[in-house]
């Protein structure tokens, strides 16, 4: 059925139709209308069986979602930024127990300084947690993820987290193709764990392990997400078949057979380079896109089958490592091992900054000539940035770069 609704509403009405037994989910922004949505389909009875679990913080959330897992339930919650930090020592408690949670994050920049708007920080922080990662390009996409999600989640008996662009697609009212129950119940057979807390059969779930036997544990995990590169577009093929519509997968190349330059992406930032990629090609230039669904288990032939043929890659990302630049680029750079081309890493978007055409037709301008920095920041106000720079150089207290800033962009006084 379609349906012009937002975002929120869009993944609530998905992980509804896929019959979660429990909920669990403490309130932030901004996915807070995705719980909000499923807590009045519970109140009401629209949704049962299903308990939903009010707690008193997000690291509490995913504890419930792994006591509810182990016990036999589907379990479903929902987090971003901070709150995906705070529930970092459970996350990894849920994938090393090999428990098939689902849960989405609505990506948030992670402070200080307090950021509310969007970028990857949060989900890419947890890149190693053991999670499957998938990245929605629209809101189609999040709400058809997050039914596959639960198939995948149990096929492997390994969580999954669903990331979608906070209020870039949370909040965005769309049209979205939503499925009758009946459709998801076909593609998504009821759960059967293959770990469960049976009072007649007892057992311990996450018993202490020594070096005699941990390596293969973790080696086990790994495992898991290497058959995940097999599953997740088995799956997806499964899904279009199904639904009528291709949906997920490991990577979605875009005009990229005879590019040679092709442009590496995740998450709702896609359409917009695909509009500008589109613009180019009308100007004769060879461009083209692949992006991302799939970031754990990383997809690293296919990402090297993508590029192959190109002579440059310009991957752009809404994280920033640190210390050192690229998060996604560094994978990709891994799958290129080998291959010889022009490489650059650009960081865009982050706490929310808008990504325009103007400024992408620019910086694919300088990477088709080769003009770019191997790390280039998107839009920095390098003016702004120096004369903080001067600041700490001439004056040892020179306090909070932050509001420094502020002051002298004038969004803050005193």
């Amino acid at each position: 059925m379609l349906k012009q609704i937002e975002g929120s509403r869009g993944v609530a009405e998905a992980v509804a139709l896929s019959r979660p037994e429990v909920i669990c989910a403490y309130p932030i922004s901004p996915q807070t209308h995705i719980v909000e949505a499923l807590s009045t389909l519970v109140k009401s009875g629209e949704l049962a069986p299903c308990e939903f679990v009010n707690v008193e913080s997000e690291f509490a959330a995913m504890s419930v979602a792994i006591g509810a897992s182990a016990a036999g339930a589907r379990a479903y919650t929902a987090t971003a930024s901070q709150g995906l930090l705070y529930m970092a020592e459970p996350l990894f408690n849920a994938s090393g127990l090999g428990l098939p949670i689902v849960m989405t994050v609505a990506n948030r920049a992670i402070g200080a300084p307090i950021n509310i708007w969007n970028d990857h920080s949060d989900s890419m922080s947890q890149r190693d947690s053991g999670w499957i990662q998938l990245y929605a390009e629209t809101n189609q996409e999040a709400l058809d993820l997050h039914i596959q999600a639960f198939r995948i989640a149990e096929e492997l008996s390994l969580p999954v987290m669903v990331c979608m662009d906070g209020f870039v697609l949370t909040h965005a009212v769309e049209r979205v193709d939503v499925p009758a129950q009946e459709q998801v119940d076909a593609f998504l057979p009821p759960y059967e764990p293959r770990q469960v807390l049976d009072p007649e059969d007892p057992i311990s779930i996450g018993a202490m392990v020594g070096p005699d036997a941990f390596t293969e544990v973790r080696y086990l995990a790994h495992d898991k997400q290497m058959q995940a590169l097999d599953l997740i577009p088995a799956v997806a093929a499964d899904f279009a078949a199904a639904f009528g519509r291709d949906s997920g997968g490991l990577v979605r190349p875009y005009r990229c057979d005879d590019a040679e330059t092709v442009v590496v992406a995740l998450g709702s930032v896609l359409g917009t380079i695909k509009d500008t990629v589109d613009e180019l090609r009308d100007e004769g230039m060879s461009i083209g896109v692949l992006g991302l669904t799939s970031f754990r288990p990383f997809p690293l032939d296919a990402v090297r089958t993508a590029l192959a043929g190109a002579q440059r890659v310009v991957v752009l990302e809404r994280a920033l490592a640190v210390g050192i630049g690229g998060i996604v680029a560094a994978n990709v750079r891994m799958a290129l091992s080998g291959i010889s081309l022009h490489g650059y890493t650009v960081i865009a978007g982050l706490g929310g900054r808008a990504i325009t055409k103007a400024s992408l037709t620019r910086l694919f301008h300088e990477a088709v000539a080769d003009k770019l920095e191997p790390l280039t920041f998107l839009d920095l106000d390098r003016d702004l940035v120096e004369r903080e720079l001067r600041r700490t150089r001439t004056t040892r207290r020179s306090g909070p770069a932050a509001e420094n800033l502020l002051r002298d962009l004038g969004t803050r006084v005193g």
